[in-house]
């Protein structure tokens, strides 16, 4: 089985997005548009290095 995945493509507005993929093949995660590949890259890269820091908050 594969591993996670970023897919990035194109929205109805041309933007850019990308969305985080699981093995298993659903959707776990959709960026905000982005107005270049290049912002949309960078993006993923955010994520990449920020979510194993990330802290979990409950609201309510």
């Amino acid at each position: 089985m594969a591993g996670p995945k970023f897919e990035i493509f194109k929205d109805s507005k041309g933007e850019f997005r990308f969305r985080l993929v699981a093995p298993n093949g659903k959707t776990i995660a959709t960026s905000e548009g982005y107005t270049s590949k290049a912002a949309c890259l960078n993006g993923i890269e955010s994520i990449k290095e920020n979510a194993p820091k990330a802290r979990v908050e409950e609201v309510m």
